[in-house]
């Protein structure tokens, strides 16, 4: 159940916009947007979507009037969170995305040739609706397929499955609201056992500017479920810092050590990602070192320059 907008709500949005998002008190961001026109601007049940078309950015899913993603610079974010894990396993054949409705690493994991089968688990079925409508140079690997789409909650999924999966990608929005379940422990525990016994898990974790005790938070559990932990990040302006980072969980590969970076041309012509990137995305700054214990940071610490 959808409600649509009226023609003079939908001519709010067609405007030069300020979107403000909150972040760890007392911090907040703006980011400036010219808006050519609201393609689309409706509710769901979960929640308020939007797609606009910009100016410089292209177009834009907004989603409870937060920016998820953009044309412009969406690639280095799905590129990242999707071919570190799958160029670090062996051998992926069966994937799990939990979120990620709008398709962009959907896109990005069909690439593989090793890949068999994918998931999306999807709470919300008119993210996926709207990126098929209107964002087709990101949905277009929902038509591949291997690919199987479930509109479920992504806790309730992995719940009760047992070694099944080789990768699971955690590809969520912020911990607002439905989401916030996706940043705690039990999630984890679930995810492990839903594993098979060399599985790997990458996670959307937030900004090492602004989010740094959720970070801590975070690591601090899942080094105590995982053998090897650690955090890398890639480079998106469009999310607050400019930055934004992923937790990855191993049970036994690690992605500096067993990245195999002769499958990397089968993937074709990419926009971000490169095996230099791969490497040093897991060399962190000082002040973040300096925050987090070395037991956390196992594979970083592994890092040779």
């Amino acid at each position: 159940m959808t409600e649509e907008y009226t023609e003079d709500e939908l001519r709010l949005t067609t405007m030069d916009l300020w979107f403000e998002e909150k972040l760890e008190p007392p911090v907040g961001t703006t980011f400036r947007v010219l808006v050519n026109r609201t393609i689309e601007r409706f509710r769901s049940e979960y929640q308020e979507i939007a797609v606009l078309e910009t100016e410089k950015l292209g177009k834009m899913l907004i989603l409870d009037g937060v920016i998820m993603l953009s044309e412009f610079d969406e690639f280095a974010y799905h590129e990242m969170i999707v071919h570190v894990p799958l160029l670090t396993h062996p051998n992926p054949k069966k994937v799990l995305v939990i979120g990620g409705g709008d398709g962009g690493s959907i896109r990005e994991i069909v690439k593989h040739k090793t890949v068999e089968e994918v998931h999306l688990c999807e709470i919300d079925r008119a993210v996926v609706e709207v990126s098929k409508k209107h964002l087709p140079t990101l949905s277009s690997g929902f038509y591949d397929p291997r690919v199987k789409i479930f509109y479920e909650d992504g806790a309730q999924f992995v719940k009760g499955k047992k070694n099944e999966y080789d990768v699971i990608i955690v590809d969520s929005t912020d911990p607002v609201g439905a989401a916030v379940v996706l940043f705690e422990e039990p999630f984890y525990r679930d995810m492990y056992n839903a594993l098979k016994p060399d599985g790997i898990v990458v996670s959307q974790c937030e900004s090492i500017y602004y989010h740094q005790t959720l970070i801590k938070r975070m690591l601090e559990f899942i080094s105590n479920i995982f053998e090897l932990t650690g955090y890398y990040y890639s480079l998106v302006p469009t999310y607050p810092s400019g930055t934004i980072g992923f937790a990855f969980c191993s049970k036994k590969y690690h992605p500096l050590k067993d990245l195999d970076e002769s499958r990397v041309s089968e993937l074709g012509k990419l926009k971000y990602y490169n095996t230099q990137i791969h490497k040093t995305s897991f060399c962190l700054p000082a002040f973040i070192k300096e925050i987090l214990p070395d037991n956390l940071l196992q594979i970083n610490n592994d890092l040779e320059i």
